[in-house]
This record gives C-alpha cells, sequence and structure tokens, in this order.
C-alpha cells in the first residue's frame, strides 16, 4: 500500500515536497493538496516538516539521503534542527549565515560528498526566507553558498518540486533575471568552436586594479567557457618587471572574484620565459630575426621612414653573439634588443620588424633576478596562447593593426593557430581608464583610494551600488558588437536598476536643513507593521511609527495649502488646516488633522515625513552623491586631461533618518523613497562611551540612469499644476526670446553665432542632467533658429562651416569669404574640410599611417590659419577682418563679443542693475589700484580685492556674462582708423589683470584652501628644494641649507658645552646586527632599505641602510665601555638616515632619506641619564623659540608613541594653524637599561664589584625643522624667515633708474647700495645687494619677499639725495624710513622686533587653540574646531587606541 503526502496549498512544506520527488522514484507515493501538511500511515500521523522528511527518507533508504553512517545521520539531524530554528529566526539569521558560509566555503555539500536531506531542509527554509533576500541583494552572501544555492536549484527533482507548487508566482529576483535576458546583446559564434573543447584566456597586468573596461573582457571571456562548456585560463602577463607588483597580482585576485568569475586554470607568462627564449634563438638561427642596437629615437625614425636598420642583414653569428649580450645583461647587452624581421615597407605599423625581446635588469616579481632579458606581450602573447591550448583569443579592436603580426609569430615558429575574436573596448564618457592617470589621482588624493566610488575600478564601481548581476547584463547586452562607441553612464546604472529595484527595501529619509514640523491634531503614538517593499513580500516587514508631531521636507510643505487633503505615505490622507509662514515666505510650521476615512488617493499629492517620538529617534543619516571626475564628456587625443579634473565632486546632504535605518549592514542596497537608491558604505553605530557621539549610517546615492530626484509635491496638487504652468511660460518665453532675436533683422553672421550659443546651451543643460521640460524648451528654440538660418542663407548650419556673407557691394548671389579677408576665409575652409577628412578616415577604420598623415596636414594648415589670423582655429567661431569691406565682418565680432561675454552698451541699456554693478565695479577696482601703488597694509588691499569680486560675482548671476575689464583711464588717446579685434583687447585685460597667476611667478594656491599644494609652491619657488627622480629624495638648496647649517652650528656648540664629542659611524648595517633588537627594528621594518648586489654580483648576506643607528653603534659601546671610568659616553653624529616610507612623501616633513643630529650617550646611574633627557629637550624648545620663532609644547609620549624600546620619550610640539593639528618637532629618549641588556653594555660597579648595565638616552633633531618652519611663518605671498636663521637678513634693491638719468646718477645710486651693503656685513648682518639689469625692481621685490628675507631695503636717487632709505618689513609688509647715519643700529633693532613679533604672532595662534577638556562629548568638536585639546587619560594603551579609533574621521 502507497503513502499519501497532503500538502497545504496555502503554506506548503517546500522541504516535504523536494523529499518527495526523490522518493517517489523507489515507493509509491501520493501527494494531495488539502489544508494541512501531514503524512498518515499505519497508526501514525506525521505534521511537522521535520518528522515528514525523516519518514519519506527512510522509505527509500538506498538514496542514502539520510547519510551513509552514524555520524552523517546525526549531522543531518544537526542541520534539520538548524534549518527550522536558527534559519526561522530574524534575531539569529545572520550569524547562522556566517556559520553557512564558513561551512560551506571548503564543501559542496552540508553533509558528507552527496546531496543529503541536511541539503533539501536547508535550501527549502532559505527558499521562502525575506532575510535570504535581502542577504543576497546586498552582497553579504558567501560565493561559495551562493554556489550551493544554485546547484540544488539546478537538480531536476527540485525544479519539478517547486513547478507542482499551486499557483507559484515567479519571485521578483527571478523576473529581473528573465528581464534582463530580454537585454542580452548579440553573440557571433566563435569560429570552429566545439563543445567542450573551447579555452579562452584573460591576460591582466599586475600593475593597477582592474576597471570595468578589464571586467568587460573577464566576463565576456566567462560568457564564452559557460556557453561552450570550455575552460579558462586565467593568466598573469608579467613580462614588463618594472611595472608589476605582487600587491597589485592579490588584488586582481580579488576583484576576479567579486566579479564572480572562477577561472579553471592560473598560469604567469614568466611560466613559460625559457621556452620564449628558445623560440627566440630559432627566429634568430632561421634568419627571421635580428638583435638592433639602434637608439630608441633612431629606431622609431627609421620604422616611420620605412628605412631598414643597419643590422636588419647581420649575419647569424653576430646576432648569436649580441643576444649572448643581452642575456648576460651586459652593458653592450642593455643597449641591444630583439626584432622580428618581417616586412619594413608594410603599411601596417606593425609589422615593421618590431621588438620582441629586450635587455632588463630590474628585479622581476615573480622570478627575482633570474634573467636579465624578458620578451615584449606582442611576441609572448601568441606563443603562450598557443603553448596553453586557448583555441580563442578574445581581442578589442584596438588591437586589429597586430592580428597579422601575431599570426606572423605563429607562422614563423610552427605554434598551433590560434582563433582572433575582435570585441570593442568598453569606452566610458568622463572617464579615463588609463592605469597611469588613475594611479595619478589616488597618488594627488584626489580620491580616497583604488576603491572610491568615483573611481572606474570594479572596486569603485561595486562599492557605489552596482552590482555583479547587473554589469553582467550590461556586459551581455553589449555582446560581441565591434562598433567603438562612447558609452553614458546612464547606461550601465540603468541595467543596475533592474536587478536592485525588485528587492531594495523602501525607508524615508528627510534633509535636516529646512525641515518642517507638522502638528496632527488626534493622532496618537503607535506603529504599525507594513512591507519593506510593495511589490515583494519577501523583502520583509518594517515598522513605520505615527504620532502628532511629524516632521517633512521644507520642498513638500512649500506645496500645502490650507483645507488641502494630502496622503502622507503608509499612513492615509490628512487634511491640512493651516500653513504658517515667515517674513521670507518660507514655511515655519504645518497643522493638520486625520482624514483617514477618505481613501481617495488618485488626486492628492503625495509626501513622505518621519515621526519626531523619543519612543523611536530618528537616525542621523549622510547622504553622499559624487559628481565626475573628468568634466569632460569626451577626451580628445590632444587634451591635456588634467585641465579637465573636477576638485569638489563628493557632495554630502545631512539628513533624519527612518528609525528602521539602524538596523542596516554594510553593503546593504536601499531606496530612500523620491530621492533614488542607496547603497550602506558605514552603519550607523550607537552612542560612542569616548566620543558621546552616534556614527551616523553614511548612504552612497546609486545612479539609476535618471536625473537624481528631488523631493516636492506629486500629482494632484494645485502648486504641482501651478509649477507646470509656469514651466511651460518660461518655454514659450525661452523660445520668443530666442525667436526674436532670430527675427529682427539679424545678419547671416549673427544667426551663426546664434545656433552656435544656443547649442552650446543645450549640450550644458543635458551634461548637468537637466529636467526634461527644460531641455525640450531649449531644442525647439534651437531648431527654430536654425531653421531661421536655412531661410537666411539656403543652406543647413554645421561647425565649422563658415556662412555666406553679404555686402552693399555684392549682390545676394555672391557669397563673401567668411568673416574675413581671402587668405584667413580660405584658411578657415581649408582646417574644416580637412578636420572632416580626418573624421572620415577614423570612422571607415582607415590604416594609422594614412590617419597620421592626414592628422600631419590638418595640424599645418592649423598652423598657417593661426599665423594668419593670430589666433587658434575654433569651430564656429569666425576668423578676424582683413579688408576694410567690414560690414559682415563687424556683424560678425558683434556676435562673437557677445559670446564671449564682453558687455556692450545694447546689453547694458537693457540692464540699468548691469550698469550701475558696471559703475561699482570700475569704481572698486580703482580703489583697489591705487592701495597697491600707494603700498598700502596687504590685509586692506586683500579686503578691497575680496569686495571687487564680490561685486563681479554679483554681476556674472545678474547678466551671465564676465566682466571684461574696468573703465580705466587711457594714458594715450587710441587711433580711431585703426580697429583692433575685440577677443585680442579682451585678451589683453585679462592677463593684465592677473600678471603673476599667467607668469607664474608667485603662489597660485591659497595656504588655507590647499595647504598641500602651498607647501609644495613655497619651497620650490622660494629655491628651497630641487625634485629629484628617485621618489621621496629631495635636493636641499643652498637657501634651504643655510637654514640647516645656523640650526647645526648653534646646537653643536651647546651639546659641547655638556661634554658630547661628534663622531661617525658607518651608513651600512649588517642583517645580524639589525635583527639583534626584533622589537625595536620591528616599527623600522618596513622603512628598512636594503642593499642586496654589488655590481651583477648578488651579496652573500643583504646589508642594510641604516634607518637609525642604535644597532651600529651599540656594538661599538659593548667594546668601549669596560669601567665606571669610562662612563658617562656622551656621542652625536650629524649624519643621512635612509627610511623607505610607502606613505605620500612631503620634502622636508616625510623623506625617505633626511639629514639629522643623533645623540646617544651612555651613564652609570638613572639620575645621571633621566637628567641629560630633560636638558637636552629644553635645548631643543631653545632652537624652535630662539632661532625660529616657533612657540612649541613639551611633553611625554604615550606607551603606544614612545620610541620602540624607551622606557620614555619626551616631545616638543609645534602647532600648524592651517592644518589645526600639531607636529612632532623633536624627541628625546630614556632607553633606560633595554638596549644595554641587548648589546652587552656593562660596566663594573666600584661599590659592589659586579657587572651593572648602563642607562642610556638618544635624541634627535631633523630637517623636518625646516618644513615646520615654512607651515608656521609662510604666507600666501611666500616664505617668512625668522631674521636669526634667514641666509640673507637684508637685501637692497637700487630703485629708480631709468634710461633718462645719466650714468653718474645710476652709478651714485649703485655705489650708495654697496656702502649700506658693506656698512650692514660689517656689522655681523647678512647683507645682499641686488644688482641685476635684466630684472625690474618690481620683479626683485616679488622674488625676495617669495624666498622670505625679512628685511628688504630700497635705494632711489632721491633716497641718496636725503641721505637715508626705505626699509620694508617681510612679515607685515610695513615700509619704515630711515637715515643712513641710524643704518646699523636702527637696522638691527628691526630684525629683533621682527623675530619678537613673529614669535608672539605664532603664540597668539597656539594659545588661541589649546583648550581644556574634561568631557567626552566636548572632545570631537574640539578637534572639529582645530584645537589642541588637554585631557585626563589614564595612560592604558587600549584606551589610547578606542579614544583614537573615535575621534578619527
Amino acid at each position: 500500500m502507497g503513502v499519501v503526502l497532503q500538502i497545504d496549498k496555502s503554506s506548503p512544506f517546500i522541504g516535504s515536497l523536494l523529499v518527495s520527488q526523490y522518493v517517489k522514484k523507489d515507493f509509491q507515493l501520493t501527494i494531495e493538496w488539502g489544508k494541512q501538511n501531514l503524512v498518515t500511515t499505519e497508526g501514525a500521523t506525521f505534521s511537522t516538516a521535520s518528522s515528514i522528511c525523516r519518514y519519506l527518507t527512510r522509505l527509500a533508504p538506498g538514496l542514502c539521503l539520510y547519510g551513509n553512517s552514524a555520524v552523517e545521520k546525526t549531522e543531518v539531524d544537526y542541520w534539520l534542527q538548524f534549518a527550522s530554528e536558527k534559519l526561522s529566526c530574524d534575531s539569529e539569521f545572520d550569524n547562522a549565515l556566517l556559520y553557512l558560509d564558513r561551512t560551506l566555503g571548503s564543501a559542496s555539500y552540508l553533509v558528507g560528498a552527496a546531496l543529503t536531506l541536511a541539503d533539501l531542509s536547508v535550501w527549502a527554509a532559505l527558499r521562502v526566507s525575506a532575510a535570504w533576500c535581502n542577504a543576497v541583494a546586498a552582497r553579504r552572501v558567501s560565493s561559495g553558498t551562493l554556489n550551493w544555492f544554485n546547484l540544488i536549484a539546478s537538480q531536476a527533482e527540485v525544479t519539478e518540486a517547486i513547478a507542482l507548487l499551486p499557483g507559484l508566482k515567479v519571485t521578483p529576483t527571478e523576473q529581473a533575471k528573465k528581464e534582463g535576458q530580454r537585454d542580452e546583446g548579440k553573440f557571433v559564434d566563435l569560429p570552429g568552436a566545439e563543445k567542450g573543447n573551447v579555452v579562452v584566456r584573460f591576460p591582466p597586468e599586475a600593475s593597477g586594479f582592474l576597471h570595468i573596461g578589464h571586467a568587460k573582457a573577464a566576463l565576456l571571456n566567462q560568457y564564452y567557457q559557460t556557453t561552450f562548456d570550455g575552460k579558462l585560463i586565467m593568466r598573469f602577463d608579467d613580462t614588463n618587471p618594472e611595472k608589476e607588483k605582487a600587491d597589485f597580482e592579490k588584488v586582481i585576485l580579488e576583484d576576479v572574484k567579486m566579479l564572480e568569475i572562477v577561472p579553471n586554470v592560473y598560469s604567469h607568462t614568466s611560466d613559460f620565459f625559457d621556452r620564449i627564449a628558445e623560440l627566440c634563438e630559432k627566429l634568430l638561427r632561421d634568419g627571421k630575426a635580428y638583435v638592433d642596437d639602434s637608439p630608441a629615437e633612431l629606431m622609431k625614425q627609421e620604422r616611420d621612414a620605412r628605412e631598414e636598420s643597419k643590422h636588419r642583414n647581420n649575419p647569424v653569428e653576430k646576432n648569436c653573439e649580441m643576444w649572448r649580450e643581452m642575456v648576460k645583461g651586459s652593458g653592450y647587452g642593455q643597449e641591444c634588443c630583439v626584432r622580428a624581421k618581417i616586412d619594413m615597407k608594410s603599411d601596417n605599423g606593425a609589422l615593421r620588424d618590431p621588438v620582441i625581446f629586450r635587455c632588463k635588469t630590474d628585479e622581476h616579481v615573480k622570478t627575482g633576478f633570474r634573467y636579465k632579458v624578458y620578451p615584449t606581450y606582442d611576441f609572448a602573447c601568441p606563443i603562450v596562447d598557443s603553448l596553453e591550448g586557448v583555441t580563442h583569443a578574445l581581442r578589442t579592436t584596438e588591437y586589429h593593426d597586430r592580428d597579422d603580426q601575431y599570426h606572423w609569430f605563429i607562422n614563423a615558429l610552427g605554434l598551433r593557430q590560434v582563433h582572433i575574436w575582435e570585441y570593442a573596448r568598453l569606452n566610458m564618457m568622463n572617464t579615463v581608464l588609463s592605469k597611469r592617470k588613475l594611479t595619478w589621482f589616488v597618488s594627488e588624493g584626489l580620491v580616497d583610494g583604488w576603491d572610491d566610488p568615483r573611481m572606474p575600478t570594479v572596486r569603485g564601481v561595486l562599492r557605489k551600488g552596482m552590482t555583479v548581476d547587473g554589469l553582467k547584463q550590461f556586459i551581455v547586452a553589449q555582446g560581441g558588437s565591434r562598433s567603438v562607441v562612447m558609452m553614458e553612464w546612464d547606461k550601465i546604472w540603468a541595467f543596475n536598476k533592474k536587478v536592485i529595484d525588485p528587492v531594495a527595501a523602501r525607508f524615508t529619509a528627510l534633509e535636516k536643513e529646512g525641515v518642517v514640523p507638522v502638528y496632527v491634531a488626534q493622532a496618537e503614538v503607535s506603529k504599525k507593521m507594513t512591507a519593506k517593499h510593495p511589490k515583494n513580500a519577501e523583502v520583509g516587514e518594517k515598522a513605520v511609527w505615527m504620532g502628532p508631531n511629524i516632521l517633512i521636507d521644507a520642498a513638500d510643505a512649500d506645496t500645502l495649502e490650507d483645507g488641502q487633503v494630502v496622503t502622507f505615505i503608509n499612513w492615509g490622507n490628512l487634511r491640512i488646516v493651516s500653513v504658517t509662514r515667515r517674513a521670507d515666505g518660507k514655511v515655519e510650521k504645518v497643522t493638520a488633522e486625520l482624514n483617514l476615512e477618505n481613501t481617495d488617493y488618485k488626486r492628492t499629492s503625495k509626501l513622505t515625513w518621519l515621526a519626531d517620538l523619543n519612543e523611536a529617534p530618528l537616525v542621523p543619516t549622510v547622504c553622499v552623491a559624487f559628481d565626475n571626475l573628468i568634466s569632460k564628456a569626451v577626451l580628445a587625443k590632444d587634451d591635456d586631461w588634467k585641465s579637465y579634473i573636477s576638485r569638489d565632486t563628493r557632495h554630502e546632504t545631512v539628513m533624519l533618518g527612518d528609525p528602521e535605518l539602524r538596523n542596516l549592514k554594510k553593503g546593504e542596497i536601499i531606496q530612500l523613497q523620491r530621492r533614488g537608491y542607496y547603497i550602506c558604505d558605514e552603519p550607523h553605530a550607537p552612542v560612542s562611551r569616548y566620543t558621546g557621539k552616534a556614527s551616523p549610517c553614511v548612504l552612497f546615492y546609486i545612479p539609476d540612469g535618471k536625473e537624481m530626484p528631488q523631493p516636492t509635491g506629486t500629482k494632484g496638487s494645485s502648486a504641482a499644476k501651478a509649477t507646470e504652468s509656469k514651466k511651460e511660460t518660461k518655454g514659450r518665453t525661452a523660445k520668443a526670446e530666442v525667436s526674436s532675436k532670430a527675427s529682427s533683422g539679424a545678419s547671416t553672421a549673427e544667426l551663426y553665432a546664434l545656433v552656435g550659443s544656443q547649442g552650446e546651451k543645450v549640450r550644458k543643460l543635458k551634461s548637468k542632467k537637466a529636467d526634461k521640460e527644460a531641455v525640450d524648451v531649449e531644442v525647439k528654440a534651437l531648431l527654430a533658429v536654425k531653421a531661421d538660418y536655412k531661410k537666411a542663407t539656403g543652406q543647413d548650419w554645421k561647425p565649422g562651416q563658415a556662412p555666406p556673407a553679404h555686402s552693399e557691394k555684392t549682390t545676394k548671389s555672391e557669397e563673401a569669404k567668411p568673416a574675413g579677408g581671402s587668405e584667413s576665409g580660405q584658411l578657415y575652409d581649408l582646417v574644416a574640410a580637412q578636420g572632416d577628412k580626418v573624421r572620415q578616415l577614423k570612422s571607415e577604420k582607415a590604416g594609422k599611417e594614412v590617419i597620421d598623415t592626414a592628422v600631419k596636414a590638418l595640424l599645418a594648415v592649423k598652423a598657417d590659419y593661426k599665423k594668419a589670423t593670430g589666433q587658434d582655429w575654433k569651430p564656429g567661431q569666425v576668423p578676424p577682418a582683413q579688408s576694410k569691406d567690414t560690414s559682415a565682418q563687424e556683424k560678425v565680432q558683434k556676435a562673437t563679443t557677445k559670446e564671449s561675454g564682453a558687455m556692450t552698451q545694447d546689453n547694458m541699456a537693457a540692464n540699468p542693475e548691469a550698469v550701475n554693478l558696471k559703475v561699482q565695479i570700475d569704481q572698486q577696482g580703482e580703489k583697489v589700484r591705487q592701495l597697491k601703488t600707494g603700498g598700502a597694509d596687504k590685509n586692506e588691499i586683500a579686503k578691497e580685492v575680496q569686495n571687487l569680486l564680490a561685486l563681479k560675482a554679483q554681476y556674472k548671476e545678474q547678466t551671465g556674462l564676465e566682466v571684461s575689464g574696468a573703465a580705466r583711464k587711457p594714458e594715450k588717446k587710441k587711433k580711431p582708423d585703426v580697429p583692433k579685434p575685440t577677443p585680442k583687447l579682451e585678451k589683453k585685460q585679462q592677463e593684465s589683470s592677473d600678471i603673476k597667476h599667467k607668469t607664474r611667478l608667485g603662489l597660485e594656491a591659497r595656504k588655507e584652501e590647499n595647504l598641500s599644494e602651498w607647501f609644495s609652491q613655497v619651497i620650490t619657488k622660494a629655491e628651497m628644494i630641487e625634485y629629484y627622480d628617485v621618489s621621496g629624495c629631495y635636493i636641499l638648496r643652498p637657501w634651504s641649507f643655510s637654514i640647516w647649517e645656523k640650526i647645526k652650528d648653534h646646537f653643536d656648540k651647546e651639546i659641547k658645552k655638556m661634554g658630547v664629542e661628534n663622531v661617525y659611524f658607518p651608513i651600512f648595517v649588517s642583517q645580524s646586527a639589525l635583527e639583534r633588537e626584533k622589537a625595536h627594528i620591528a616599527d623600522f621594518a618596513p622603512e628598512v632599505a636594503w642593499v642586496t648586489r654589488s655590481g651583477q654580483t648578488e651579496l652573500a648576506e643583504p646589508i642594510a641602510i641604516r634607518p637609525t643607528s642604535e644597532t651600529v653603534m651599540y656594538p661599538a659601546y659593548a667594546k668601549w665601555i669596560k669601567s665606571h671610568r669610562d662612563l658617562p659616553l656622551k656621542l652625536n653624529q650629524w649624519n643621512n638616515v635612509v627610511r623607505w616610507e610607502f606613505k605620500h612623501p612631503q620634502p622636508f616633513l616625510r623623506t625617505r632619506e633626511f639629514l639629522w643630529q643623533e645623540g646617544h650617550t651612555a651613564f652609570a646611574t638613572y639620575e645621571e641619564a633621566s637628567e641629560e633627557v630633560y636638558q637636552i629637550l629644553d635645548h631643543y624648545a631653545f632652537i624652535y623659540e630662539e632661532l625660529l620663532a616657533i612657540p612649541v609644547i613639551k611633553g611625554r609620549k604615550t606607551e603606544k608613541e614612545k620610541f620602540a624600546g624607551a622606557d620614555f620619550t619626551l616631545t616638543v610640539e609645534c602647532y600648524i594653524s592651517a592644518s589645526g593639528r600639531a607636529i612632532q618637532a623633536a624627541t628625546s629618549h630614556h632607553l633606560g637599561q633595554n638596549f644595554s641588556k641587548m648589546f652587552e653594555i656593562v660596566f663594573e660597579d666600584p661599590e659592589t664589584q659586579e657587572k651593572t648595565f648602563v642607562y642610556q638616552n638618544s635624541w634627535g633633531l631633523t630637517t623636518r625643522t625646516i618644513g615646520v618652519l615654512c607651515m608656521v611663518h609662510g604666507d600666501n605671498q611666500g616664505l617668512v624667515l625668522p631674521p636669526r636663521v634667514a641666509s640673507v637678513q637684508v637685501v637692497i634693491v637700487p630703485c629708480g633708474l631709468t634710461a633718462n638719468m645719466s650714468e653718474d646718477e645710476k652709478d651714485a645710486v649703485i655705489n650708495k647700495c654697496k656702502a649700506y651693503e658693506k656698512l650692514l656685513s660689517d656689522a655681523d648682518m647678512r647683507a645682499r645687494g641686488d644688482y641685476r639689469d635684466n630684472y625690474s625692481p618690481g620683479w626683485k621685490f616679488n622674488h625676495w619677499e617669495l624666498k622670505g628675507v625679512p628685511i628688504r631695503v630700497e635705494v632711489g636717487p632721491r633716497d641718496v639725495k636725503l641721505n637715508q632709505f626705505v626699509a620694508v618689513r617681510r612679515d607685515k609688509s610695513i615700509k619704515l624710513t630711515i637715515q643712513e647715519a641710524d643704518t646699523v643700529q636702527s637696522v638691527k633693532d628691526v630684525l629683533e622686533t621682527i623675530h619678537s613679533d613673529m614669535f608672539n604672532r605664532a603664540k597668539q595662534e597656539l594659545d588661541q587653540f589649546v583648550t581644556i577638556c574634561t568631557k567626552w562629548d566636548d572632545f570631537c568638536n574640539k578637534l572639529d574646531e582645530k584645537c589642541l585639546i588637554m585631557a585626563p587619560f589614564c595612560g592604558c594603551e587600549k584606551c589610547e587606541a578606542n579614544i583614537k579609533d573615535d575621534s578619527a574621521k
């Protein structure tokens, strides 16, 4: 008799149904659909999922679904309980999922090596779990668990069971997948492909992170791997030892794993280096290759000219001899390369004897120094493809010219043929995909790292919310297309939306600024459960709180009217009782009443809202949106890409979030209602015990292919209708404005310019993702003016095609040259025609040589155009007039002038406010000029300049135009008969308004705006350093080294008074000596530089370059110290050390090599050593305060921050006001007996006669002092040097020497300057005269001001007569008149005053920002206010770590 299994239609036990499909083959089983789940058999009824599954499984023991042993059966029972308890409980689901991930990380099934009841039960529990659906959407499920889930789902019995479920609807996730399949692109069948025999490869170079271009290549290869049940090889192209890094290999493998790509084989090109070298030798022996020692530039010239190299016909013996030199890596060998002998006359440049091997002596990341010769990628690729069994090599179309080369290598070497299949590379607008350029963004700090959401890397786009499924669907949709197009990011994000929309939970958030309170009468505090997703119950439920006090967005509040019925989403209809507005018209508060019985939602506005309740506090949230890093949509080949970099690309909005957001996990994707999709980058953290603050939930905006939504009243409201009406009116007005301009008797030249300006306006609107209606309005206006243009000229408007111009002297059928004389007009047309030719050749995929020839011709005719007209050729910009018949030309110039923003009389007359503003700008500009020429205080000048800029900004906002220049009084009368082109005049005015910027003499960055860039410019332009070709190392120029010398002279003198002697120890440290003190060197280990080779010989043991000298000096101390009579031993050395830091280096502050002094002393007692530590610290403080005029704070380092191996560390810290942070200035360490015990430095105690370990100190001061000096005292004009360390304290500049002066008068001024120079020098002041006659006095003033000289002396003819001179203080820009008789004393007094004033200013800044905190609530706030905090601290390292973590930004 069979068994009857009854399944509940409304709530079926899916696990029982799955088991039934397996056992029914071995046992008679009938399935009936009813109202309960149970199995009834003789004398027993089973009604729980676990008992039904166990019973059915035991009916068919031969299937082994219950396991094969007692142990396996016990494990199955555990998993049955796990499925019914852990996976079914929302609070325990996350931990259960983690356990499941760990179990399936290295196993295919839960129990044993085959499918069991455990797999079916757990799979069934996940199948109906909303928490599982959320975890998959948020990518919180490991690949191992996902692969297992898909494996079980693919079983035939499982598929049959799911199909039996009555009324089964396709889940939203599955529906999204089906929709995605409809978007699949067209794939070309691979030639010669056979099921199971296709082998493809993905060969990235380990020189950076994978970007989406690589992702396309990898996913396409995976597509054919799975389609043909083939094999995918993951091969690292490591043919260039200069570029590859092991770190990048690791991250690339991680990126591939993120993309859920599972290669069958992993390999490196270097695995085949020996075989590739053998094949190269074969080509040499066969006469199909030769060795060439021609310089690279000559080789390039010969290839361009299609001329053969002198070595092309070398005998085989000579080629082999030169090859052996390359293999050895000799000096001559490094000048050689191997070239394939193909065809130097070929039109295909890739066939003109390409290089196939070159000599490189760099260390290879995998093979070390084993090889000295390395193949090129083009040579290695076909060889390794053939050897590894690749059947189809997928390559982008940019490699098309090299396909013939690829096949030539295969044929010449007699290797197995490989099919090449081409596809178009992925090109994204507003994006660069070059690894070199992406690395620049990271190193310059414009992004946070390779995973920054603004980066086009795999990690970047995934962090921004791209899903792997979305990315795959996008790639699959492209198919095998070979069309090279620029893709907009909107396309890829639209695909992603299809994936996330069905599973993204819906929540609410309001902008914190401007939120409006709403009081709802009769409403009580309550909550209800509602679906997180209105169309997908699998996503789960959320709590919605309601109460009398709620909040809405200000934009929504502005649309409300008294008496209006509004639908509050997830609550119901409310009637607006009153809307209270402030004097400025903004809504202050709203009063409403419940109207829940009204269920008419079709004609009401829909608002999002949040309840303001203590029972459910709102979650602090920060929504972050990102712009493109590149402002230009498509970069041309000749564009300077750095000039199109957008700096302000991260935009944060502080929000008040739904209480449910506190449960979000990192990586979870949600939708904020009426705001778009977001991914959780940082989950909300509760109030920290250390900071007293909660960490906000940080959400990154996920684009969805549309404009980012903004909260406003939705359909149904009168306000919305009014807005639409306004848009229509605005549209009609815009169209009327353009039409009126076009129809008011405009010439063809004016119409031509008008079309260009309107087109640019449309492009800007589209690039800014403007509202569609606004774009449509401007497009219609553009079409209207184009129609007018065609009506007037009889031809369509085209960029670069000049309009036909008509003058009084010509008939309507006669066409004039475009906007100028015959020569410029012809050249203009010629450039346009040649440009069209180049574009046509590129679109037709013409040969590279043909295109290059056409481009060169285009550049040549552009140069001729510029020579003839004095300006660059631009499409739509009419060339300047050259003839007297200028009626058309003048009209064009007039239109062009309006386009460029110059204010004409007509413009101004139409806008009286603009006229008034222009007058104010002129007056303010004249005021600034008078202040500058009168030598006014710089702070006063800066204030007035800011006022001028504010007026100009107001003018631009009102008119949309730039101010062309102030109305200055002309010095000479203009010649009326000589017209000057307006564009050139504007250019001159612009240049004259910002000479410093154009000449790049002064600083272009401001200290308070970009400290890093300012610092870099100061130290280079002030001639402090010169950059070197080894990263992190710098040349100290005399101007900075002299400061170090003065510090050295002072300190050396002081320590010698203490009995310290100078010595010098070697720079090299043996490995054994360095590792003797492992605890000490641990902090330096990553920074140690090693010498591993002498010439070409490997050293038996690597030798370190000292990062510090303890391990160098202390072995000698152990030899020298035997008795108490040898103590104290006090030694110091002035030297350099090398610390190969991998952080971003900064000159003076963080460098790989720096100068310092390091003192190392040994004492018999702790008291002696301790006294010296504090004594040295006082000397360091004196250097900063008395020499550098920098106040310091003296203190003791924490245990975590102290010097490795020290008992305690003392420090002096300086405050940098521009950054709001302190910087370590110098340290003095008490080492105790730690090092003496390690190095056996002992002496015989005279009292006890026992061996006693000495007490030691070490102390150091580095060239960081110079960097601190620049940071503290420098300003936006350059350095400000303290007089006591300045290389030049007084610079003397002769002034007022004109061409009209006699030589005697000039000599009198020069001789007086030299007399002052000698007088000051004799008085021990460092004075220098600047007598260069090729620079003006003004240039010299700026030069020495930039270099920070404390006093500038100005001497002119009038000063000579009056026996006086003018002294200008650098620190305050104050001018002083000093009599010649008082020169020495007055200048000395001024120098002392400067030092005192500089110190006092810095001290005032320091004192202003030193604060005492006794509450953690104030700690972070004070840090944000750039304060130095003094706070009670227990000294515990764990507490210190918590403070750092919680206070870090």
